[in-house]
């Protein structure tokens, strides 16, 4: 990351602080002090405030520091003293009197520490800011995510062409991480998915030794991550047997429920709406209750992030902002159907950055 998209980042952030009336934010959670600064260590905390930006780290990470972020002041603690300590030692010489902190990543017993170390100081309890600045990507962020889509669709269009039936489960989702580093992934956005049959109906179902050959269909729920450490997120179902009735039918439910929500993605429009239109296509069909979800959620830095196409989220959406789109059906006993693909919010609509087919015909791979 270059300095300067880092200090636009922070800049953005003390725009947002001033709302909040604190003189500076204590940024723990690692995801967000590497947003802002481009420090890719962890164990290390950013106090940011309009007089102050410094690093409160350990000598493990020193040139680390010096190699990532030169522009952002130090403190390097010793092993004699606490990371609390460092922290209330360089707030107090700061001059802070109102610290906001990250209430939805700071436990409380960092937080009790924190106030017994800092008596004479207001701690404030500030949500998610940082999250939501992450909301929008840059030019940056939407060429890396472009690159992790790419990566983890030519691992699975190699993995669907070289699919046996003696394979487990466990054998797929191992070679598709392979599959997918040798094109250039730095690993899995997140433990992969591979569900044969009725265990499709399992919307997190984790991979066991079934065969692909002991059904007619088989649910991937896969991504990519760049060495930035940026992800996709995409779900497919591929048909190994005779094709089914019922599950085409499933299929092409969730399918025009995919096509109807993303149709309607446009600045402006809000994330529960969006979830709206894909659970009535859905409803309508006869399966709203087997469809318990969110329709998709923002994909970033982190698997699932702001904001959330759901029936809670009234978010705006906004150019730059990446989301899933991922209705599905789950019968037990039966399987389930899950199509989802990466959308970039443009000024006039949207993009959708996955390409592998969507129609039930390109499903079906011959064994």
């Amino acid at each position: 990351m270059t300095s300067e998209r880092a200090a636009n980042r922070r800049q953005k952030l003390l725009r947002q602080l001033k709302k909040t009336g604190t003189d500076a934010l204590l940024i723990t959670n690692p995801i967000n002090v590497s947003y802002l600064t481009g420090f890719t260590g962890d164990d290390s905390f950013l106090l940011l405030g309009s007089d102050v930006a410094v690093i409160i780290s350990d000598s493990r990470f020193s040139t680390q520091l010096e190699e990532e972020c030169p522009e952002i002041d130090a403190v390097i603690r010793t092993s004699s003293v606490s990371m609390n300590g460092s922290v209330s030692r360089t707030v107090k010489q700061a001059g802070i009197n109102r610290l906001g902190f990250e209430s939805q990543t700071t436990s409380f017993q960092q937080w009790e520490r924190l106030d017994q170390d800092m008596k004479s100081l207001e701690l404030v309890p500030v949500d998610s800011v940082v999250e939501k600045i992450r909301q929008v990507k840059d030019k940056f962020e939407i060429g890396e995510t472009r690159r992790a889509v790419h990566m983890a669709q030519r691992g699975f269009e190699v993995i669907k062409a070289s699919l046996t039936s003696g394979q487990t489960e466990i054998d797929v989702a191992n070679e598709l991480e392979h599959t997918m580093r040798g094109f250039g992934a730095s690993g899995v956005a997140f433990p992969s998915i591979v569900a044969v049959g009725p265990r499709s109906a399992l919307p997190h179902a984790h991979p066991t030794r079934k065969t692909i050959g002991e059904s007619d269909f088989v649910l991937f729920d896969w991504g990519a991550e760049t060495f930035s450490g940026y992800r996709s997120d995409i779900t497919r179902v591929i048909t190994t047997g005779k094709p089914s009735a019922r599950l085409k039918k499933i299929y092409e439910v969730v399918r025009l429920a995919n096509r109807r929500a993303i149709e309607a993605i446009r600045p402006g429009a809000r994330c529960c709406d969006i979830d709206k239109i894909a659970r009535d296509v859905i409803s309508q069909a006869g399966y709203g209750k087997n469809f318990g979800h969110g329709l998709g959620h923002g994909v970033g830095r982190v698997i699932h992030e702001h904001p959330r196409l759901s029936p809670t989220d009234s978010t705006e959406l906004r150019a730059g902002m990446i989301v899933t789109v991922e209705p599905g059906i789950y019968l037990p006993g039966f399987g389930g159907v899950r199509l989802e693909d990466d959308v970039l919010v443009t000024r006039g609509g949207c993009e959708v950055l996955t390409s592998l087919p969507l129609d039930y015909e390109e499903s079906i791979v011959a064994l």
